[in-house]
């Protein structure tokens, strides 16, 4: 049946990418952050970017071009997978702060998406609209993959490869707190410190790590994930390009952070809490260390569990 819908608006949250530990591979969303795009269906076999607005230092930077944007790329994938007749208008209103570490690019692509889907005449699953979310994805960061997007679209802790997405179980009681630095750190900057190889017992490491995470999610076991909560592969590098970085960690550590590290390619910083009550103590405590590193900051307090991408 036809879609009566010609217009329709959704907000995605933020995220915390790679959880530390899972690199490009993990994620969970940022509850009250986040990025609003409103979609129309024009007759038009094609996909405009008409404005982008929002309380966000940068956004004249964001191109308007659909090709050169991620919720432009994004809905042009969907368009061309689905053989579409017409095409879609876009506006977004921007809510992350660019380099903010917090999955902004990825933000924009979810929300436009989930709005174009609204339109369709048969919509998608959310799990069918991921290759599209990860071709917005690529504009940004140059890779396919889905640590930002997929708790976007599932909501929650996600699991994402470049073909599979997959909703993890968290224990409810689990929040985050991510605190942003008046900071920019672009992603491709953050990436590029990677590009040197890594010693064996790095990835030795790394996995042993990856797998008691893992397996302490599966068994609601708060040992196994803290123990697991820790990136000894790319956290080492891209510390330094983070200010006041020891500090805002050990702050976390302090107020009982089961783990904490870089959300995303940073300068946001994340730890995991077994209180809402802890990790607001907590984050005080970080600003304060990114305060005495020189950088005033914002803090999210959010579920771990956070909800997915929604209409409005």
């Amino acid at each position: 049946m036809p879609s009566s819908l010609h217009e329709a608006r959704a907000r995605a949250p933020g995220s915390v990418g790679n959880i530390g530990v899972g690199f490009d591979l993990l994620g969970h969303g940022i509850e009250g952050v986040g990025d609003v795009a409103t979609v129309r269906r024009i007759t038009q076999p094609e996909v405009r970017v008409i404005r982008i607005g929002g309380e966000v230092a940068g956004i004249e930077r964001i191109p308007l071009i659909a090709t050169g944007n991620t919720a432009g790329a994004a809905l042009i994938s969907l368009r061309e997978a689905l053989a579409l007749p017409f095409g879609f208008e876009v506006e977004l209103d921007k809510g992350i702060p660019l380099g903010s570490g917090m999955g902004g690019s990825a933000s924009a692509a979810v929300a436009a998406l989930v709005a174009a889907n609204a339109l369709l005449d048969a919509p998608l699953t959310r799990g069918a609209l991921y290759p599209h979310a990860l071709a917005g994805e690529y504009i940004s960061t140059q890779s396919r993959q889905g640590d930002n997007v997929g708790p976007m679209l599932l909501g929650g802790v996600t699991l994402a490869t470049s073909t599979r997405l997959l909703r993890l179980p968290a224990p409810e009681h689990l929040y985050a707190a991510v605190v942003h630095p008046d900071l920019v750190l672009e992603t491709r900057r953050s990436r590029e410190v990677l590009a040197t190889p890594y010693p064996l017992a790095d990835f030795v490491a790394q996995s042993t790590a990856l797998a008691l995470f893992l397996t302490g999610l599966a068994r609601n076991d708060l040992t196994l994930i803290g123990e697991g909560l820790r990136d000894v592969l790319v956290e080492p590098r891209r510390a330094p390009l983070i200010p006041g970085f020891n500090r805002v960690r050990q702050a976390a550590l302090d107020h009982g952070a089961l783990g904490a590290g870089i959300s995303g390619g940073g300068p946001s910083l994340f730890g995991w809490f077994t209180s809402r009550s802890q990790a607001e103590a907590a984050a005080l405590a970080m600003q304060q260390a990114f305060a005495d590193a020189g950088f005033s900051s914002t803090a999210h307090i959010t579920p771990v569990n956070a909800p997915a991408a929604a209409l409005i």
